[in-house]
């Protein structure tokens, strides 16, 4: 299903309840989510302070239009759109967690924030200008990652959607941004390059800047280590 597009206003301005920032600690904005969900924050969700700067290097300014592909329950779109003046639009299969962000965007009264219901593949990717991604595809080839059993994981997903998001990503302009946190990166094509790096190398900036593309190669499933 394609993801509406927001408005864009002439001047944005930050979210009217942005001081929820700096009124919780990490594990203190995790418990506003249902235990179950809650249980699974360390594993998981990202960090606040780690959401706060990924969204940062994203929104080069006002109205970047920020895609967080596998959104979980909207931890990262929640805090970017109160941290800067992008627009975020999150992308996830399971409904509980959908049911859950959008819940969250609700009650903290974000509405420069939208969470999508669907598979990755359902989304066109031009309609955006930046991306984050925290590891989204693994837990279908490491078993110990698994959130739940709602939807279908194997083998061969992890290599469809890394492929699904290659192939769109090379497809944008030069100078798109990607922001990863933690995994492989296999996600991010040969054409983009890592230029800023933070906790440990485990948060990285990826900048488009090259066009040209060998298609006699295909992408490698895996360009780094696995990092859990």
């Amino acid at each position: 299903m394609p993801t509406r597009l927001y408005p864009h206003s002439a001047s944005p301005r930050i979210e009217s309840d942005s001081e929820f920032l700096t009124a919780f600690r990490d594990h203190e904005f995790d418990k506003d989510f249902p235990e179950h969900i809650y249980e699974q924050s360390a594993c998981h969700w990202t960090p606040m302070d780690v959401c706060q700067m990924a969204a940062e290097w994203l929104v080069e300014k006002p109205g970047t239009r920020v895609l967080d592909i596998g959104c979980g329950p909207g931890k990262f779109c929640a805090i970017g759109a109160n941290a800067t003046l992008g627009y975020f639009t999150g992308v996830e299969q399971r409904s509980r967690l959908v049911k859950a962000a959008r819940e969250l965007l609700e009650r903290h009264r974000i509405t420069r924030a939208e969470i999508v219901h669907g598979n990755i593949t359902t989304v066109a990717f031009d309609a955006f200008d930046a991306f984050y991604l925290f590891n989204p595809f693994e837990e279908n080839i490491l078993p110990m990652l698994r959130i739940d059993h709602e939807v279908e994981m194997e083998s061969r997903l992890y290599d469809d959607y890394t492929l699904h998001v290659q192939t769109q990503l090379e497809r944008k302009p030069l100078g798109t941004r990607v922001v990863t946190y933690y995994g492989s990166c296999a996600e991010v094509p040969e054409c983009y390059e890592c230029v800023k790096t933070a906790y440990d190398g485990t948060l990285k900036l990826w900048l488009k800047t090259r066009t040209e593309v060998n298609d006699d190669v295909q992408p490698a499933p895996c360009r780094f280590p696995h990092l859990i």
